[in-house]
């Protein structure tokens, strides 16, 4: 596992919250009738615009600058000319890399009516997400953030993704090891240690945890055609507590200044 200094550990911030920024800048756009090969153009022009390049475009051949992935797609979507409509949810994976380093960060949005089962899903899995950075300090162990997850979004019968876990982050977009599945045993797993930079992400399914994927080789999609939600952040292991790289609160910001994005959600 590599472990920062502090001063690359400000460099990856930066990454991290240009990332943040990107998608509050998306979630301002974001409304049925937009496409999501329109946020992919304009996530690509907002980043390029701050001295950084996409992280993902041709990273192991994805033909794209972002993920967009739409009501059963888990990750990995393809941006295209589908307009979105009232009543999607819609994954949007964005990663920036800039003066050597990467953030990485995704966030579910609600577009519109849901119904309270969806908007629970989205709820619940942005909690799980924050317990399991709860987990992330010094001395705990990588199955401590798992099972953190699992255990708060399983009570609720929602399926956990086995086959995609976080990941190390860096220099490289995915730093393995260490590999941080959304499932796990408490006091399990590698030992956490101090300026460890990782990318805590639960996919969480309303169904059944099995996923396939689509015909583009890419779209992970779930085996029952039922929503799926995704979020990440960028967090770096501290003692007593971890540090959050990445910011929710101006996406969420710019979200309820947005009047087509579901407003009961808050």
């Amino acid at each position: 596992m590599l472990y920062k200094t502090d001063e690359e550990i400000e460099l990856i911030r930066e990454s991290a919250m240009l990332v943040s920024k990107t998608l509050a800048s998306l979630a301002g756009i974001i409304k049925p009738g937009v496409t999501t090969l329109d946020l992919d153009t304009h996530a690509n022009t907002f980043i390029r615009d701050h001295g950084a390049t996409p992280s993902f475009y041709q990273y192991g051949g994805f033909p794209f600058n972002i993920c967009t992935s739409v009501n059963n797609a888990v990750v990995h979507g393809f941006p295209d000319k589908t307009p979105l409509k009232e009543g999607d949810i819609v994954s949007v994976d964005v990663g920036a890399f800039k003066n050597g380093f990467h953030g990485d960060q995704a966030y579910t949005f609600i577009l519109g009516e849901v119904s309270d089962e969806i908007l629970d899903l989205v709820r619940i899995t942005k909690e799980s997400l924050a317990k399991g950075i709860e987990k992330a300090i010094h001395g705990n162990r990588i199955g401590d953030i798992g099972y953190a997850i699992q255990s708060h979004v399983e009570q609720y019968g929602y399926g956990v993704v086995r086959e995609l876990v976080g990941h190390g982050l860096g220099r490289k977009l995915h730093e393995t090891p260490p590999e941080i599945p959304n499932y796990g045993r408490a006091g399990h797993g590698k030992v956490l240690k101090e300026n460890l930079v990782i990318a805590i992400e639960p996919m969480i399914n309303l169904g059944t945890a099995d996923v396939l994927t689509a015909a583009d080789g890419w779209t992970i999609l779930t085996a029952d055609g039922k929503p799926a939600v995704h979020f990440e952040q960028d967090v770096c292991v501290k003692k007593g507590k971890a540090v959050i790289l990445t910011d929710f609160d101006i996406i969420e910001q710019q979200e309820k200044a947005n009047g087509h994005i579901n407003a009961s959600y808050y």
